[in-house]
């Protein structure tokens, strides 16, 4: 990118340098606001965006500018609706434009909107603007730049309050990709009611459930070992017995929240991860990323932050190389309104190596009309029952992957040690999916296997694949034409040879493997009969 009118790094260092702005340096050129929730750390006073105002030369950029019709695009989708945040906005950059430029272009758009806010405010302190920042308790009377974000350099940008001509420059920055209007997104938990964890015997057998095994989860006992599963949720219980200590808190992103998690819906989604009795993977690692509050609401720009410490904390156990460390999971069961910055963001912790599984929504309604759900390179879960059908509430289309369990299903809580609920929605059948790709992360092949790949790992498109092809097919009930018919399963804690090889190299036949699923449902009918026979008898 041509960049004639960008300032020198070592200029651009000397201006922050000047005005004691933190983080502005070669490794962090994003944070011109601060860091996370760090209110320390933030340029809140006047007169430090004064004096950044004085530095840059606006006149300059504006000769850069694009014409409107050429402008990037302002991006408000119909199914977020009544939940767009006035004034509030999510900006994202191009690909390839490098860090520095990225930090002088902030600093222009500090610049420009700290002129046109001053002049609001001495023409009409009473607007509307100033009041919304009142009501969202911004740090900044005046609004600005809240914070910014980059993804293993592959997506970056910003997000701030801006007043609509400030929005019209940045639009027609050239630098600019489109521009979102920030919306709330919620936590997509669906109903709670009394039940049993039939959940994680469903993924363990390709027959339908019996009365001999719906209470039976086939598994391996080390799966989950040395996988890290960030959920980027309400918080984690991190203190809950069923973890073992193996849970953690990470980070807290909405501003001036608590680590804790206050709504429970976090805490149950990381249960069905990686807890003791309720879990997928039951030895795997928990790392709490809180970005929605304790009433299960957030915003998408907390949750493209949440993303992008799941990313960061990734590359950083990446490059430690600790030994024993399988890899990275992520689980968000949560959604809005389509976002293509939340979108983008996911897609590019994917690409980064985050296996990422996401809720397909509760709306029974397409899918892909909503973010993340649509963000193509995750695996997008849609909720099935115990009764193998579509659970009534799940939302489908071509952008649901799988279904997991996603009626009442059982898992740790939140109010103490042991508290356990259960709840309902593609928000408990994702992290089945969360669950299940941290369980085949951590078994998958040795260096010393036919099937041990020369890049020393499967990437997330290479376990996707995997997960949807031994996936248990066509069993689900009320399954929309252009809406895939597939049901996670994790192998029944046998020989994985079949899923991990193809099916030309597979150990065993076609064959032999329909008459090994064929004993495994004459053993469960045995077993319901004969605990039907023990009932009558009186045993």
């Amino acid at each position: 990118m041509k960049t004639a009118f960008l300032l020198p790094v070592s200029v651009l260092l000397s201006i922050a340098n000047a005005l004691v702005i933190p983080g502005i340096s070669n490794q962090d050129v994003f944070s011109i606001q601060g860091a996370g929730n760090n209110a320390a750390a933030r340029v809140e006073s006047v007169a430090a965006e004064q004096a950044i105002a004085a530095a840059v030369d606006t006149s300059l950029l504006r000769e850069q500018l694009l014409p409107l019709e050429a402008a990037a695009e302002l991006i408000s989708t119909e199914s977020a609706g009544r939940n767009i945040i006035p004034h509030r906005y999510i900006i994202v950059f191009k690909e390839g434009v490098k860090p520095e430029e990225a930090n002088f272009h902030m600093q222009w758009v500090a610049a420009e909107h700290l002129t046109a806010a001053q002049a609001l405010q001495k023409a009409d302190p009473t607007s509307a603007f100033f009041q919304e920042l009142q009501e969202q308790s911004v740090g900044s009377a005046l609004g600005g730049i809240l914070d910014g974000f980059s993804i293993d350099n592959l997506m970056s940008g910003y997000f701030g309050y801006f007043l609509d001509d400030t929005i019209e420059l940045i639009r027609r920055n050239p630098m600019v990709k489109f521009v979102e209007k920030d919306s709330r997104v919620f936590a997509s938990e669906f109903d709670t009611q009394n039940g049993a964890p039939w959940g994680l015997s469903r993924i363990s057998h390709r027959e339908p459930l019996s009365l001999g095994s719906f209470n039976k989860y086939l598994y391996d006992s080390d799966a989950g070992e040395g996988v890290t599963s960030y959920v980027i949720d309400t918080g984690v219980n991190i203190a809950h017995k069923e973890f073992e200590g193996r849970a953690k808190w990470g980070s807290t992103i909405p501003s001036g929240d608590e680590d804790v998690d206050g709504n429970g819906h976090g805490t149950h989604c990381a249960g069905t991860i990686a807890s003791k009795h309720y879990g997928v993977a039951k030895k795997a690692d928990i790392v709490a990323v809180k970005v929605l509050r304790s009433n299960g609401s957030g915003t998408m720009s907390d949750v493209v932050k949440g993303v992008e410490y799941a990313a960061n904390a990734h590359a950083k156990a990446v490059k430690d190389n600790k030994k024993g460390f399988k890899g990275s999971t992520a689980n968000m069961s949560l959604g809005g309104g389509k976002s293509p910055a939340l979108d983008l963001a996911v897609n590019a912790a994917v690409t980064a190596g985050i296996h990422f599984a996401v809720a397909a929504g509760n709306d029974n309604a397409d899918a892909c009309n909503y973010s993340p759900a649509a963000a193509e390179k995750a695996v997008t879960v849609g909720a099935s029952t115990l009764s193998d059908t579509r659970a009534y509430f799940s939302n489908y289309g071509k952008c649901v992957d799988i279904f997991g369990p996603g009626l009442n299903i059982l898992s740790t809580y939140i109010g103490s040690e042991t508290a356990t609920a259960t709840l309902s929605g593609t928000s408990m059948a994702s992290p089945h999916v969360a669950g299940l790709l941290s369980y085949y992360l951590s078994l998958q092949p040795g260096s010393d296997s036919e099937f041990f790949t020369a890049k020393g790992g499967i990437s997330p498109a290479q376990l996707k694949k995997k997960i949807i092809e031994y996936s248990t097919k066509d069993v689900l009930d009320d399954i929309p034409e252009d809406t895939p018919n597939y049901l996670i399963y994790n192998g029944a804690g046998g020989n994985l040879t079949k899923f991990w090889g193809t099916e030309e190299s597979s150990v065993e036949s076609e064959s032999s493997s329909d008459l090994k699923t064929s004993l495994q449902g004459l053993e469960s009918r045995l077993e319901a009969l004969a605990d039907d026979l023990k009932e009558l008898v009186g045993f």
